[in-house]
């Protein structure tokens, strides 16, 4: 009996392991076929290095080695990252509890009167839901979007903020960028490669957040929904066209000025956590790759799919900017 035992024990440990494979994560198509370490390619390294994240996940793993192939041999002079703010680089939550927007910072600070937070809220429980509704269509949000931006931006005028007040309402508040950050903005700075900012937040609290944490480097845009004080520096009015989350494709329009001085930054990293965040590099002149990383936060099960088919990466519930570091560090090397 022991004889036969032993004999069984192998086999069940075999298929254990090739069950727990067949169950990772980290891609949704074929792995590529595994070679002895010394026989690997650099590339071969970093991307075995990148599948070993459990948040990650691929619909073409093919699709996104060519284009990482395409960009390094390109070199990193041609590169530029475009990201959103809110959820992508920033925390989505922390410690069991959601991370403030930006316009979060302001409802829960102190310039902003009990009234005027409990009518906010009102408005995030009501268009929040629309936003990510997977049933509905681009275009049946849109009005919506911007009914939800408008009134917010009407009730934290009415507010008569003071300029003065924004960066403690900064300081006080539980805003965290991701785990990484420090080393994403760094590296990006010490090679020179342009990061743009993209964002249907408040540009001045944004911009507030990424200064007090010590990484607002000069190669940093900021593309987003700037306050106009009055000369006593009290808000009253938002400047220019509104941008909300569906209509980044219009503001990416806008501002053919940025692209045109990047028209030698061919190539594009983007980050983002919403499909509205695609369109957001549909400004870049002649673009020959482009990289598309997306943060699933929430909702996932419902989601996921359409993430998969429309971001060539996705990190599920990942806090932490690794990802995007590894494949900055790997195009810079």
């Amino acid at each position: 009996m022991r004889k036969n035992k032993n004999k069984r024990q192998p086999t069940k440990r075999k298929t254990a392991s090739q069950t727990q494979k067949s169950k990772r994560p980290r891609s949704d198509s074929p792995k590529m076929t595994e070679k002895d370490s010394s026989e690997l390619t650099p590339f071969e390294i970093f991307f075995q290095k990148i599948e070993k994240f459990s948040k990650l996940h691929m619909k073409d793993r093919d699709r996104v080695q060519e284009i990482l192939q395409s960009m390094q041999k390109a070199g990193s002079k041609t590169l530029q990252v475009i990201s959103d703010f809110d959820m992508t680089l920033t925390r989505f939550e922390y410690n069991g509890k959601r991370c403030p927007t930006c316009h979060n910072i302001l409802e829960r600070s102190d310039v902003i009167s009990s009234d005027c937070k409990k009518k906010l809220q009102g408005l995030l429980d009501k268009y929040y839901p629309i936003e990510i509704d997977t049933t509905l269509s681009v275009e049946e949000k849109l009005p919506l979007m911007v009914e939800w931006w408008t009134k917010a931006h009407e009730l934290l005028v009415n507010q008569k903020i003071k300029k003065d007040g924004l960066a403690k309402a900064v300081r006080d508040s539980d805003a965290k960028l991701r785990d990484g950050y420090k080393d994403f903005f760094d590296h990006l700075h010490e090679h020179s490669i342009p990061l743009l900012i993209f964002s249907a937040g408040i540009g001045d609290i944004l911009e507030e957040v990424i200064r007090q944490t010590e990484v607002f480097h000069p190669n940093v845009k900021v593309i987003s929904n700037y306050m106009d004080f009055d000369e006593s520096g009290v808000l009253k009015a938002f400047k220019g066209e509104l941008i909300h989350i569906y209509n980044k494709r219009e503001g990416a329009l806008l501002n053919t000025g940025h692209f045109q001085e990047l028209r030698t930054q061919t190539n594009v990293l983007l980050l983002g956590d919403s499909l509205g965040d695609l369109n957001m590099a549909d400004g870049v002149q002649d673009m020959e790759n482009i990289l598309k990383i997306g943060f699933l936060n929430d909702k996932v099960e419902e989601r996921k799919q359409s993430y998969l088919d429309s971001y060539d990466i996705v990190l599920i519930k990942d806090e932490s900017l690794d990802v995007p570091n590894a494949v900055i560090r790997f195009l810079t090397e």
